[in-house]
């Protein structure tokens, strides 16, 4: 009994330590953050432009790609997540051959390197299907076949699909299944006993999906590196087409391309606070959507 007593104290021990080591590096990478860029951090700063060979000036462009291309990111994945989510929860059978090759594909997805999702978005996106549109509705024009935020969009869509799929999916089978055969018994379709009561009870598990998809996009720089970003731009996206800047490129650049790093220290720490900064803003506001959707 004592030594029985004696490994559950230990486990416990040895889980609270780990605990408490995973808080203290947040707290320090945070800390540091915090403390370096908070001097730069100003009204002007957070609405100017880069200038003086990025060593001077704001950030507002590269914010705003960045809230456009999650956005648009959000608005491609999770419709598209939550509809293979209900497939494999409510219709697939486990021993179909369409089931197992969704569930192989959804998680060697989920395994694969952001830069190859970049080379893919490249290769499929802006020159199969861009070069496709120019060739047939804008001819010796290059329109769509070029780097864009909307290309950016839809290859970030397809990194954060996995997180969606298993997310929601997840959740679609928490539900009770009492309420399905309930709403069958009452001569519902299983479509409508879908979209009337399984749908509704798991809207935290898709806000859930949501949340998870924007946070990890949020700081993904392969992906969107090949299909859209841009060094600096001196105008914001407005079109589909158009070129962007992105926070976390924005983070990359100061670090490594500018001709005074030093010069460029205190804008980098600064960029990178705001870019925490946003990233908890979006998730914030996506818990209490959540939360008033449970409610």
């Amino acid at each position: 009994w004592r030594m029985k007593q004696t490994v559950d104290r230990t486990i416990v021990a040895l889980c609270v330590l780990a605990t408490v080591l995973i808080v203290g590096i947040l707290v320090i990478i945070v800390g540091h953050v915090v403390f370096h860029g908070w001097e730069r951090l100003s009204w002007e700063f957070l609405t100017g432009a880069p200038t003086q060979g990025m060593t001077e000036g704001g950030i507002f462009p590269a914010i705003y790609g960045t809230v456009v291309l999650l956005l648009l990111m959000s608005i491609a994945a999770v419709p598209f997540g939550v509809l293979v989510a209900i497939y494999l929860a409510e219709y697939a059978r486990t021993d179909s051959y369409l089931y197992r090759a969704t569930r192989v594909a959804v998680s060697n997805l989920a395994g694969v390197p952001s830069i190859v999702f970049g080379m893919f978005g490249l290769g499929f996106f802006i020159q199969a299907i861009g070069g496709g549109i120019d060739r047939a509705m804008y001819p010796g024009q290059v329109v769509f076949g070029q780097p864009s935020i909307l290309w950016a969009s839809l290859t970030m869509a397809v990194l954060t699909l996995p997180v969606v799929i298993v997310t929601v999916e997840e959740t679609l089978r928490s539900v009770p299944r009492d309420l399905r055969e309930a709403s069958l018994a009452l001569g519902a379709t299983r479509l409508q006993t879908i979209y009337r009561v399984v749908l509704p009870q798991s809207w935290a598990g898709v806000m859930t999906g949501t949340i998870l998809a924007v946070s990890r996009g949020a700081g993904e720089v392969a992906p969107v590196l090949f299909t859209g970003v841009a060094f600096f731009l001196p105008f914001l996206p407005s079109r589909p087409n158009d070129q962007f800047m992105q926070l976390g490129y924005h983070v990359y650049v100061l670090s490594t391309q500018s001709p005074d790093v030093e010069a460029t220290k205190p804008l980098l720490y600064s960029t990178v606070l705001v870019l925490l900064m946003l990233t908890f803003l979006l998730n914030v506001t996506a818990v209490l959507i959540r939360k008033r959707m449970r409610r």
